[in-house]
């Protein structure tokens, strides 16, 4: 029976990786279509949204087979409510991803002057995302620790983003809708920053039964 059990979550594990590797990708497809200027790229991304579409009821389907017929205590019940809560944080990234595959279609194929700073953005938040779905695998807390830390990078490249933009605007006026446009993208950026801090906040939850917002351990 448990070797049957250990087996689920060895595949839920596998489950998990392939959808956090779908937001990597998703997440850099929308950067290239932006310091690209290519409407093409943009147009791969909602397919890909889809794709984590599905693979979140995947995972929320065997997450619940495994709840009903395994009943499960302790770590492996954490391990299992915790994916259930990741997966919905990473189907938000998918969907961001989109957002800014949708305002890069509005650009009327003009390239952004600050998109260093924007693609950096977009390398931290992958890099943030795929650390913190090792740092479940592998029960690493450190990991998921090192995650939450690294969102102060990405607040510090949108401020600077910020700070670029209202600056422009003050400079051409006329320009403000492109400006804003650019704004909304590196929010977006920043929220995925903020997804993935869930996420690590979650294995955090699954390894030591705390979570960060409510202090409560749970058995």
């Amino acid at each position: 029976m448990r070797n049957k059990f250990d087996e689920q979550l060895s595949q839920l594990n596998h489950e998990m990786i392939e959808m956090g590797a779908l937001c990597e990708e998703v997440i850099a497809l929308a950067s290239r279509a932006l310091t690209e200027n290519d409407k093409s790229l943009a147009a791969r991304v909602a397919p890909l949204d889809s794709e984590i579409d599905r693979k979140e009821r995947d995972i929320e389907n065997l997450c619940l087979k495994l709840l009903l017929q395994q009943q499960p205590v302790a770590r492996d019940l954490r391990q299992i409510s915790a994916a259930l809560k990741m997966i919905t944080d990473m189907e938000r990234i998918g969907d961001q991803a989109e957002d800014i595959a949708e305002i890069i279609t509005f650009l009327g194929g003009r390239g952004a002057e600050n998109s260093n700073l924007l693609r950096e953005m977009a390398r931290s938040t992958i890099k943030m995302v795929t650390e913190s779905v090792d740092a479940y695998v592998k029960h690493d807390t450190a990991l998921a620790d090192q995650v939450i830390a690294e969102d102060d990078t990405v607040d510090d490249y949108f401020a600077r983003v910020k700070k670029d933009l209202i600056k422009r605007i003050a400079q051409d006026p006329d320009d403000g809708e492109f400006a804003l446009d650019l704004l909304m993208i590196a929010k977006y950026f920043e929220r995925i920053g903020d997804h993935a801090v869930n996420l690590s906040e979650w294995v955090e939850f699954s390894v030591t039964g705390v979570h960060k917002h409510d202090g409560v351990e749970y058995e």
